[in-house]
């Protein structure tokens, strides 16, 4: 049968953009249909204006510790609204940057909300078009819990739009999004308090790096509140919030933001007209090369709900496009090593496993710590300490895992997920020549172990 189109994308986030493209270049005929905004999550309500109001709120401590160094400053005044406003724009040269790398690589690109008709048909904008492959990338969804008053809340697509930077604000959540929005608002100048319904924020996390960040946000005068739960939600006359916790305390407040999870991206997509099938999160079911139980349809990214980071979806629509149009050069994506940052004021650095994980697989361990408080800070008054962790193998020298805490720590462990994805042992590290004076070359001169 002649299908319309050898490959039709719906999602033109990260991942269905990076198939799209290179499924054209190899010579495919490619459709992508997308009815929000090009780029997805990642660029218009994720990691890239995150990043950017990560570096305004950061300003405040630099102002603070120039003084150190001779600065005299007037008094610094922040304004949100030209933040949001250079934020948006520079968005918006994003866009068009997405749009012309689909249109440039001969991509189809439909405007509107794509449905499925049946395992080989989408409509859009009530034009049917068929493919011979589906790859559905539309990502996820920020999720408010069901709870009374939950239309006062807002969510991460909202907090980027806000008119004003709240004078107070609840943020509820302990994953990274939380922490990080937490940094954020604080950073800006917001009284803000976090809430976590556990015992201590980022499970999953190395529990050295949860502990070490908890000391450090206390700190700064961030309020965290663990095992904290909200009740509901009720807006007072002057247009504040009362918030009642399942403990029975109010707090009154001007902004509860959520970031409780997220969930897959499905609405209205047609999926009862397929034999695709969701798993027990509700996530599509994919196996090894990310096809669907219709064996027409594939899927990758958040909507999967394997590892939800923007570049785990860029490998995942790579390997999808070679896989369908240039076999040859077909690798499977590698999930172990996946190095990742959590932008939180101070940053997180991870790669590998924690010490947790790797006594749980049954290594024997020695575990190398060290904190320390960076050079910078030293003309300072500022007490931030920064914590840098391995995690080897006893038997092998294998180094397993690597965490830090402190300032640039993502560009520091891209860096060395080289060397932990290449296999390096510890001996490898410490045979390696540092770079002086640089927080990062305490990788390489930690010679002790704490425990074992």
């Amino acid at each position: 049968m002649a299908y319309d189109f050898d490959l039709y994308v719906i999602g033109a986030g990260s991942g269905g953009v990076r198939s799209a493209r290179f499924a054209a270049g190899f010579g495919a005929k490619v459709a992508v249909a997308e009815s929000r905004y090009l780029g997805g999550t990642c660029v218009n309500v994720g990691c890239v204006p995150k990043k950017l109001l990560v570096y305004g709120a950061h300003f405040a401590e630099d102002f603070e510790q120039s003084a150190g160094f001779g600065w005299t400053l007037g008094e610094a005044d922040f304004d949100w609204t030209t933040l949001i406003a250079n934020k948006d724009r520079e968005i918006n040269r994003l866009n068009g940057i997405y749009r012309n790398l689909l249109v440039n690589s001969g991509v189809t690109l439909h405007e509107g909300h794509a449905r499925l008709i049946d395992p080989h048909q989408v409509e859009v904008n009530g034009q049917r078009y068929s493919a011979k492959h589906i790859l559905i990338a539309t990502g996820g969804w920020p999720q408010i819990p069901d709870i009374p008053g939950r239309e006062h809340a807002i969510s991460s697509n909202e907090a980027f739009f806000l008119k004003e930077l709240p004078k107070r604000i609840l943020v509820v959540g302990g994953g990274y999004i939380a922490v990080e929005f937490a940094g954020i608002f604080h950073g800006l100048g917001a009284d803000t308090k976090l809430l976590y319904r556990g015992e201590l924020f980022l499970r999953g996390f190395d529990g050295a790096v949860r502990k070490h960040l908890q000391e450090e946000l206390t700190k700064r005068g961030l309020d965290l509140q663990f095992n904290a739960d909200i009740e509901r939600i009720e807006k007072q006359a002057d247009g504040s919030l009362k918030v009642t916790l399942k403990d029975g305390r109010e707090l009154a407040t001007d902004c509860v933001f959520y970031a409780t999870g997220r969930r897959p991206m499905l609405d209205n997509l047609g999926l009862e007209n397929t034999g695709v099938k969701l798993d027990k999160r509700g996530f599509i079911e994919v196996d090894e090369q990310y096809q669907s139980a219709e064996p027409s349809i594939l899927a990758i990214g958040d909507v999967i709900g394997r590892v939800q980071l923007t570049p785990v979806a860029l490998a995942e629509g790579m390997a999808v496009a070679r896989r369908l149009f240039k076999p040859e050069q077909y690798r499977p994506v590698d999930y172990n090593m996946i190095p990742t940052a959590v932008f939180s004021l101070p940053n997180i650095g991870t790669v590998g496993l924690t010490e947790e994980q790797a006594r749980e697989a049954g290594h024997k361990v020695r575990i190398f710590e060290s904190r320390f408080r960076p050079m910078k800070l030293t003309l300072t008054e500022c007490q931030e300490r920064t914590l840098m962790k391995l995690v080897v193998d006893a038997d092998t020298d294998k180094v397993l895992g690597c965490h830090m805490v402190g300032p640039d720590a993502g560009e520091i462990v891209q860096g060395l997920a080289i060397a932990l994805k290449a296999g390096a042992t510890k001996r490898d590290f410490d045979e390696t020549i540092g770079v002086h004076p640089t927080a990062a070359e305490e990788f390489v001169t930690m010679r002790t172990p704490v425990a074992g």
